[in-house]
């Protein structure tokens, strides 16, 4: 399943990206939240040089109703906070996508880690766009379960080829031998190989995006 970095730019007027954009130096962590149709709660870590100054510019936000302190220590507080304009959730929530949490924001950017299935992340996207919320694409990679993808005798065949230089190109170890190493027939050995290398392919086959798969054919 893809894994996906993004960067968003949290536009002007969003007490959030307002408040780390008049205080640059600060780092803000999300560590939960959630949103309704009005309204989200959220618990934030807030660490800072001039923490008074950047509490008191979130406790003045036209969009935050509620805000209570509920731990300081040094430069850093924990707060529960309320706010009528939960903007950077509600893509999420329309888009069926997962948040990975804490998420942090620094001067007015925020820094997502998501793990979805392709078509949800397009869709996020679409929200995203439609939110008016810029965000760059900094790193997508596939992510595979190995113990979901192949059984116990593949996976461990499939780790000892690539150890022994199988994959390696010159091959480093032949067929024979790898099945020789594993105590197993050649022929045994080559069908679980194949077995094991027809799972991984179809699941990466399945994971690519409409877009690349469209531009392989042309």
């Amino acid at each position: 399943m893809p894994r996906a970095h993004l960067t968003l730019t949290i536009p002007d007027g969003v007490w959030i990206g307002d408040v780390t954009r008049a205080h640059p130096q600060a780092t803000v962590r999300i560590l939960s939240a959630l949103t309704g149709d009005d309204a989200g709660v959220g618990l934030a870590e807030i660490t800072a040089e001039e923490l008074q100054s950047v509490v008191a510019d979130v406790q003045d936000s036209d969009s935050v109703v509620e805000l209570e302190i509920l731990q300081q220590y040094g430069n850093t507080v924990l707060l529960q906070f309320e706010t009528t304009m939960p903007l950077l959730l509600l893509p999420v929530q329309d888009s069926g996508v997962p948040l990975t949490m804490p998420f942090t924001i620094e001067d007015g950017q925020a820094e997502w880690e998501l793990t979805a299935p392709q078509h949800r992340l397009s869709e996020l996207g679409t929200q995203l766009e439609e939110f008016g919320i810029p965000f760059t694409v900094d790193e997508i990679r596939q992510q595979i379960e190995p113990e979901q993808l192949l059984t116990d005798r593949q996976l461990r065949l499939v780790v000892a080829a690539a150890e022994r230089g199988y994959y390696d190109t010159p091959r480093e170890c032949s067929l024979t031998e790898l099945a020789e190493s594993e105590g197993l027939a050649k022929s045994t050995c080559s069908e679980t190989l194949h077995r094991a290398e027809e799972q991984i392919i179809k699941e990466f086959l399945e994971n690519l995006d409409e877009a690349t798969r469209e531009s392989q054919r042309a």
